[in-house]
């Protein structure tokens, strides 16, 4: 279902960017043997940056807040529900004018990738080590903010 704030907008850096109200994503985390796992989607060739991997998410309702859109959107494209996940610290990516909000979340069950619904922006989901991202195409946003993620992938295991 398409919503008034669904489509393209410019940011002051010159980025073209989907969702007129800004977007969100949830950066599902968990434990693994090799240390932390990011549960990513690898999007549909048709989509913006389409065959790369990254947070399941998309662009905000108006007035909806960062956390109630990124829940939304993973409930939309794996099926996951807000109980399946505790929410935890969120990073905003402002690029003046519009701003994609990354909320961490651990999940509140175990769950494997096997058992997620996927919609038709998602051709895969797989719970893959941190430490060996750079082994993956990633979008281009997530590439960007990783640096800015860790230290709160670091601590939210405390």
């Amino acid at each position: 279902m398409l919503s008034a704030t669904d489509g393209w907008t410019t940011c002051a850096q010159g980025h073209r960017h989907w969702g007129r109200a800004g977007a969100a994503g949830l950066l599902i985390h968990r434990d693994g043997p090799g240390g932390a796992e990011l549960l990513l989607q690898h999007r549909a060739l048709w989509s913006h940056h389409g065959g790369t991997w990254g947070t399941p998410g998309g662009a905000l309702h108006a007035g909806e807040l960062p956390a109630a859109g990124a829940l939304r959107e993973v409930g939309e494209e794996l099926g996951l529900q807000p109980g399946d996940v505790v929410l935890g610290a969120s990073s905003v990516d402002d690029h003046g004018g519009w701003a994609y909000t990354t909320v961490l979340a651990r999940p509140a069950r175990p769950f494997e990738a096997a058992e997620l619904r996927l919609d038709g922006e998602s051709v895969g989901v797989a719970w893959l080590p941190l430490a060996s991202l750079r082994e993956v195409p990633l979008h281009p946003g997530l590439a960007a903010s990783l640096d800015r993620l860790r230290p709160l992938l670091d601590t939210a295991g405390e």
